[in-house]
């Protein structure tokens, strides 16, 4: 075993205290910089183990590693991964062993990205198996295995833990094709229960072992759902799906299922109903947002509780006289302030494995025995964050200048008075299905314990209102979207929190395409600029990058921007830099494939042509956003000076 692997976990499990605070106040830049250390924790299905992920301290090197629940000192067993490589999945097939889906991280703005690998492994660290993916020559059954050539993923386990899970397939030398397999991970044999006609898309089996629905995004980028009958499958129609549908699971009488749905596209509800669509009646909704997080029971699995996708995380008890219900009001009263959210229990229910988090708590991880109610922290996401001295972040409602109504977060720096303070507007990434919520965020973070307001708001577009929220950004992203960022800022300054004088923007991906795009549209408003790994050129997409190199991503591009040249033109930053009317600082990875370098390279020579001020910092190596813990540290620093020099205490001192 590493013996750095092995320090690093016994400091985290032992919840040591971080390293001596600086003399001063302000929290050291590092806090921020640094990368969770052990994260995703399954419990086995009898309750003994756990299973988490650790990171080293650059955050370069993964693990899968379990632990005895009865002893937490010391790992029972620890897998390695290659360099960026990473577990994006882990599921316990059997008390004693493991599956994992494997992924790499390309940067810190995207999550990681699957590489379609799926293996095995004992608690112990022994058998270890290929089971799918494209080195085919690394499983045990290689000789039969060279037509593995695709992407798996983990699509769902049996109601109890046999050694088997279900594993969706898309073979790379078949277009348009989706499958099915039920995989015995111990002796690493499968059997086709589905498959269909449509590439990309995720299946829902039953207790049956087969699979009854199929759904996702076909090569047209549009959302598609499929029910089998008959041993054939049948496209659902409007009638069926309303605006969206997404089946979830089979509830415990086997003939029900639970879904989202949403009539006419506004925010999602989680329903009830019968497998063929009849008998639909809500569980849980919300007039403003989706429906997002679900908590459950344990076997047989049922949603107690449901959360909305907006505001403060406030459950929706289903059924309050339910156990789980009582026992999950109970902990949030234990835990106040903080989100209490149910992982995953042993199977036979007495053991319950469940995080508490709050906008300024990365997390911590507990136990509980619910036959004695006794709870068991095991371990902090991030140790050296004190949530004390982390700043508060609040929803907030106001109306964008056509009345739609739009939420917003705020970040307040602690201590300080809610009035005339320098602010910066952070655009999220995406724009698509993203958003910004009130759980713990390092840059906001980070911004307000400098004394900066921080000011995120969820433009049209984003995620966690329904697809027509959604929808009403798309071919809008310099033009609306960038309005309703402005009419953000505007509120905040009507509303006294920000200095009208001392406002800054700072955005990663579409977020730095934003940065750039909102001076343009508001000469004035702002004093400075920072793009972090943002795109610049709306045509360059096509031709550049990850998402123009295959049919469903153009056909996303065509959806979301348009193919009009003049459209194109007139919404990328980098063929209006003569508009930009403030000192910018462009950040950017080498490596990036989302938003590729040439993006940052154009904007810089855009700027250069206009005889526009800009500071330039960009990494080798480093993707869609920086990712090792030494760049990062230096591009908070970075950060930091410039928006001190234009909104902070020395641009006071300047204006003097």
């Amino acid at each position: 075993m590493s013996l750095h692997f092995a320090r690093t976990a016994l400091s985290v499990l032992c919840l040591l205290a971080p390293a001596a605070a600086l003399a001063a106040d302000l929290i050291p830049v590092e806090d921020f910089a640094r990368h969770p250390q052990i994260s995703m924790p399954r419990l086995s299905p009898d309750g003994k183990y756990v299973a988490v992920r650790v990171d080293t301290d650059d955050g370069d090197n993964h693990a899968l590693m379990v632990y005895q629940v009865s002893d937490m000192s010391n790992p029972v067993s620890m897998l390695r991964m290659p360099k960026y490589e990473l577990p994006t999945s882990i599921v316990w097939v059997s008390p004693t062993r493991l599956v994992i889906e494997k992924g790499k991280q390309f940067g810190s703005i995207d999550k990681p990205l699957s590489t379609g690998e799926i293996i095995a492994t004992d608690f112990n660290g022994k058998n270890q198996d290929y089971l799918y993916g494209y080195d085919s020559k690394a499983s045990s059954r290689s000789a039969t295995r060279g037509t593995d050539r695709g992407w798996g993923s983990i699509d769902g386990l049996p109601e109890r833990a046999n050694g088997h899970f279900y594993m969706g397939a898309q073979d790379w030398d078949v277009q348009n094709q989706s499958s099915l397999y039920d995989v015995n991970a111990q002796k690493n044999t499968r059997q086709l229960i589905g498959d269909i006609g449509v590439g990309d898309m995720t299946f829902m089996t039953g207790a049956d072992g087969l699979a009854h629905f199929a759904y996702g995004r076909d090569e047209n980028y549009n959302f598609v759902v499929f029910h089998r009958e008959n041993n054939a499958w049948a496209k659902l129609g409007s009638q069926a799906t309303g605006a969206s549908f997404a089946p979830i699971s089979f509830a415990p009488d086997r003939q029900r299922i639970y879904a989202s749905f949403s009539a006419d596209g506004g925010p999602g509800k989680l329903v009830e109903q019968d497998e063929n669509g009849s008998g639909r009646h809500d569980l849980a909704k919300d007039d403003f947002g989706s429906i997002g997080t679900l908590q459950w029971t344990a076997l047989p699995n049922q949603p107690f509780a449901a959360t909305p996708m907006t505001g403060l995380p406030k459950p929706i008890y289903i059924d309050p006289n339910l156990p789980a219900a009582k026992l999950h009001m109970a902990l949030s009263q234990k835990f106040p302030g903080q989100v209490v959210d149910f992982i995953n229990y042993s199977e036979d229910g007495s053991q319950l494995l469940f995080s508490v988090s709050s906008d300024r708590s990365p997390g911590s991880y507990m136990l509980i025995d619910t036959q004695t109610f006794k709870v068991r922290k095991l371990f902090d996401a991030a140790p050296w964050i004190d949530p004390g001295k982390m700043a508060e972040r609040r929803p907030v409602r106001f109306k964008a200048s056509d009345g739609l109504e739009l939420e917003a977060i705020l970040t307040f720096p602690k201590g300080s008075k809610e009035a005339n303070l320098p602010m910066v507007l952070v655009p999220h990434g995406g724009p698509h299905d993203v958003q910004d919520t009130w759980f713990y965020d390092d840059d906001a973070q980070f911004l307000a314990s400098r004394g900066y307001l921080v000011l995120q708001v969820n433009y049209r577009g984003s995620g966690g209102r329904g697809a027509n929220f959604k929808e009403a950004g798309y071919l809008k992203w310099g033009t609306r979207i960038q309005q309703d960022l402005i009419d953000g800022v505007k509120w905040a300054i009507e509303e006294r929190y920000a200095d009208p004088s001392r406002i800054c923007v700072y955005g990663g991906s579409f977020g730095g395409y934003s940065a750039m795009m909102a001076t343009i549209r508001a000469p004035g408003l702002f004093k400075c600029a920072v793009g972090y790994a943002g795109i610049y050129d709306l045509d360059m997409m096509y031709n550049k990058g990850d998402i123009g190199s295959n049919k469903r991503g153009r056909n996303y591009l065509r959806t979301v921007i348009g193919k009009n040249d003049a459209d194109l033109a007139a919404n990328s930053p980098d063929k209006l830099a003569d508009k930009i009317d403030v000192p910018v600082l462009l950040v950017h990875g080498e490596d990036d494939q989302r938003a590729p370098f040439a993006q940052a390279k154009a904007m810089r020579a855009a700027l250069e042509a206009a005889h526009k001020p800009y500071q330039w910092l960009s990494k080798p190596g480093e993707g869609h956003g920086f990712y090792t813990e030494k760049n990062n540290i230096e591009f908070y620093n970075t950060l930091q000076s410039f928006l001190d020099k234009y909104i902070g205490p020395k641009a006071d001192v300047a204006a003097k």
